[in-house]
Order: structure tokens, then C-alpha cells, then sequence
């Protein structure tokens, strides 16, 4: 290999060729499309950045109180939710009545129509009570059937549909149709959650009277009542509430029920709800395919197919049919 001499001339290259010499004028740089330097364009989208409107940030919509929530609110969206997973009836099966829900739907929306009805019952109270609906409460889905506020206390109500069923109490069981049920711990379990989430929120605390309503019961044996829990049917459910004495002070009733109302003072971490205009208007017409399809399995039991299709087709296709026979 060849080593040059640091003082001998190099032979010039393209770089060395094109450099200026002494005395030369050095030519402006030149941009394309006269365009501005790139670190003036990077500038000048920086200050166009830091100048132009932020996005205001996403906010969630204020939490209704819950006064505001219907009957039954929570039991209804969930037998909606999961009736949409059932499949749809075949024609045949609209035109016989098949029962439209599935087997895991029909006890919720049993269970929805048990809490709407004793939902009807508590309007008939007097303005002296506030009466909440499916109230979330804790960390998750739970929540509590019914709870009330008024003169007489705080009372959690749990209902239980068992229309045409047996239900035997005793002092520390009940039971429906023979088996063995775990009301009373539950209603037991709600009364002390409220009291526990009420009390926090008032600062004092609060005694709260759990409270079993049995929708419908066929019979109802009572053996001996517990001590701790009312269980009662809906027929007796307003007299018995109308008949309890003032316990608490107007100061205190206004207290409670402003506390009662505030979504937080229940749950930890509670998130807004479907309309309950709209959620009460899907489960009305889904009882409304229920009813219709019971009423179609009857007309084919004591009527015939002729009246089942009036019924589902209408009187004039079929009156057209039988002319044309």
C-alpha cells in the first residue's frame, strides 16, 4: 500500500474541486419550490401546535339521582340482555305460540315483573315517603330491590315472585315448595350494607328494617316469624307500612333522603344508566310477545288452527282464504 506524503498535493476530487477559492462569491442555497428551510417549517408547525384550541376533555355525563331510576331497572336490562342472545322463532313456532324466552331469561324476566308490581304498590304511598328502585350498591352489578325513607324509618325490600307457589316461614328459615331458600340471610345482608353505606353518609348511624315481599305466594304457612326480618305478602305490604309509627324527626328524614339519593353514597364507583323510558318500553314489548304467544298456544289447544291464524295473520287473509275454497 502507497502512503502520501502530508505535504504533497493530492489529486482533487469532486468535493475538492467544487470548493470555492479565495475571493469567490458563495452562492445562496436554494430550496425547492422556494420552500422554507426545514428547520423553519419544523418551527413553525411547533408554534402552530402550541397556539391552536386544545380539545376540551371528554367528560361523562352528570349521574342521575337516583330517584329517577324505575322499578325493577337493573332486573329488566339484564333479561333484555340476555334474550338477545336467543335465536328467533321460526315462523311455525310464531304461528303455535312458542314461548319466545329461553329457559335462562324466563327467571329474570319472572323476577322483573315480581319488582315492577311491588314497584306499582309503593307509589300508592303518601308524599312523606321517598322511595328508591334498584339501587346499585357495593363494587359491582348488586343492588337492592326497593328502599324506603320515610317517618316511620329506612326499610330495604327484597322481592321474591313466587306466584302460585307454597312458602313455609320459620324463625330461622323459609322455605318454597319444599326447598330450602337463603331470603333471610340476604334480606339480612342488604339491611346491613345500607345501614353501613347511609350511616357513612349522614354521619350517625342508621338502623334499617330488612323486608321480604312475597309476590303471588299460593299459601303462605307461617311457623314462627324471625325477629329480625318482616316477611310479608303484597296484599298486606301497604298496611303493614302505613301502620308503623314515627321514629325519626322531619331533620332527619330530609337528611337521609337527600343521602339516599346520591348515587355515590351506595356504590364506589357508580356509572350512568340506560333511559328508564326506553328500557321500560323494550321489556313492555317483550311481555307483550310473551302474552301473545300464550295466548296462541291456547287458541290452538281450545280453538283450532283457524283461530290461531286470525289471530296471527289477521281476519281478512284468512277470510280470503275460506272464500276461495
Amino acid at each position: 500500500m502507497t502512503l502520501h506524503s502530508p505535504t504533497a498535493p493530492r489529486h482533487p476530487g469532486p468535493e475538492s474541486s467544487a470548493r470555492p477559492t479565495a475571493g469567490t462569491a458563495v452562492p445562496p442555497v436554494a430550496f425547492p419550490d422556494d420552500s422554507s428551510p426545514p428547520f423553519i417549517r419544523s418551527l413553525g408547525f411547533a408554534a402552530f401546535r402550541l397556539l391552536r384550541p386544545m380539545p376540551e376533555p371528554a367528560t361523562e355525563p352528570p349521574l342521575r339521582p337516583l330517584t329517577d331510576r324505575c322499578a325493577a331497572q337493573a332486573v329488566m336490562a339484564e333479561a333484555l340482555s340476555v334474550q338477545e342472545g336467543v335465536p328467533p322463532r321460526s315462523w311455525w313456532g310464531r304461528l303455535t305460540g312458542a314461548d319466545p324466552l329461553s329457559a335462562e331469561s324466563r327467571p329474570w324476566v319472572r323476577g322483573a315483573e315480581g319488582e315492577l308490581w311491588v314497584g306499582e304498590l309503593l307509589d300508592r304511598l303518601g308524599p312523606e315517603w321517598t322511595v328508591l328502585h334498584s339501587v346499585p350498591v357495593g363494587v359491582g352489578a348488586s343492588d337492592i330491590d326497593h328502599v324506603l325513607v320515610g317517618p316511620a324509618g329506612v326499610f330495604t325490600l327484597n322481592t321474591k315472585h313466587h306466584a302460585g307457589q307454597d312458602v313455609w316461614l320459620g324463625e330461622h328459615l323459609l322455605m318454597v315448595a319444599g326447598q330450602r331458600t337463603h331470603h333471610l340471610r340476604h334480606a339480612r345482608h342488604e339491611a346491613a350494607r345500607a345501614a353501613k353505606r347511609l350511616g357513612a353518609a349522614v354521619g350517625e348511624p342508621v338502623h334499617v328494617t330488612p323486608v321480604i315481599v312475597l309476590v303471588a305466594p299460593k299459601e303462605l304457612t307461617v311457623r314462627q316469624r324471625p325477629a329480625d326480618v318482616q316477611v310479608l305478602t303484597d296484599q298486606r305490604l301497604l298496611r303493614w307500612l302505613r301502620r308503623r309509627r314515627a321514629v325519626l324527626t322531619a331533620d332527619q328524614v330530609a337528611r337521609l333522603e337527600a343521602a339516599a339519593a346520591r348515587p355515590e353514597t351506595w356504590h364506589d364507583a357508580p356509572g350512568p344508566a340506560e333511559d328508564p323510558v326506553t328500557l321500560r318500553e323494550r321489556f313492555t314489548a317483550l311481555q307483550e310477545s310473551v302474552r301473545a304467544a300464550r295466548l296462541r298456544r291456547a287458541l290452538w289447544r281450545f280453538g283450532g288452527p283457524a283461530a290461531a291464524a286470525v289471530l296471527f295473520f289477521g281476519s281478512e287473509p284468512v277470510r280470503a282464504v275460506l272464500s276461495g275454497l
